[in-house]
């Protein structure tokens, strides 16, 4: 791997890793960079997962070396950040403040920052040809629909999509994560290989951490209406978190310990 570009990609993940403990915790340094209003807790802590996912997927390719497995964190950028740069630039044309106009443009650089990862990462080689294992594949493709589900329900601001309440410009903006979310679990079945797998899961693994617990804790004490939402939802955040375990730290083929080495001639 380029070492410039592994540093410059270990020091976004470590930004990333440290903003999700910020938002975690609601730290208004970190909160208020966010323009727009009616967030609760736990959308703080959604936001937090999001960003400790992203941390987590850019980590697993760096550890295990894999510049290829790459493009699916930058497809991951470019499918949040571009509809989130143009429901900024709609928000600002309809009134809203500079800060949101700002929010905007940093959007825009870091849409631009996937496109030129994905244009360097696409054409470099597979390190490995451990091949994706058959629960993951399935695994892959429910969660691909139930993302693109429940993210186009959010982004048509669709009521009582997610266990909680939300403003519908967040409904609209968690939407898009969804969908980016689809799109990268999406890219991994293109390439049916472990390595182009790993990072997915890592992702998931981290954003189930973050949110297990406030959810476990929230089933007894939710709203009728919202409890059927809470249990699929922990049941998926559960499941999905085991399946992550076990081929990132047991799986023989798969864990990231020891580091794996290159099996592709010429990686």
């Amino acid at each position: 791997m380029n070492r410039p570009i592994r540093s410059v990609l270990a020091v976004i993940a470590a930004v990333q890793a440290i903003l999700a403990v910020l938002w975690a915790f609601q730290v208004p340094l970190a909160v208020d960079l966010w323009p727009f209003p009616g967030r609760s807790p736990l959308s703080n802590l959604f936001i937090a997962s999001i960003f400790l996912a992203a941390a987590a997927s850019t980590a697993w390719c760096l550890w295990v070396r894999s510049d290829r497995a790459l493009a699916g964190v930058a497809l991951d950028y470019i499918a949040i950040l571009v509809p989130f740069a143009a429901f900024s630039f709609l928000q600002v044309a309809g009134g809203a403040d500079q800060q949101v106009a700002v929010f905007a443009v940093v959007c825009v650089v870091g849409a631009l920052v996937g496109v030129g990862l994905l244009r360097w990462s696409i054409g470099r080689p597979w390190r490995s040809s451990t091949p994706l294992p058959r629960p993951v594949r399935w695994a892959f493709i429910v969660f691909v629909i139930a993302l693109v589900v429940v993210g186009g329900r959010l982004v048509i601001q669709a009521p009582q999509t997610l266990p909680w309440e939300i403003t519908p410009e967040l409904s609209t903006l968690f939407g898009f994560m969804f969908i980016g979310a689809a799109a990268y679990f999406a890219y991994g079945l293109l390439d049916q290989r472990w390595e182009n797998a790993g990072g997915q899961l890592a992702g998931f693994l981290a954003y189930d951490v973050v949110l297990i617990v406030p959810f476990i804790v929230r089933l007894p004490t939710i709203e009728a209406a919202l409890l059927p939402h809470l249990a699929i939802y922990t049941a998926i955040v559960a499941l999905s978190g085991i399946l992550a375990i076990y081929y990132l730290v047991i799986h023989v083929e798969t864990r990231i310990w020891p580091r794996p080495p290159a099996d592709v001639p010429g990686a």
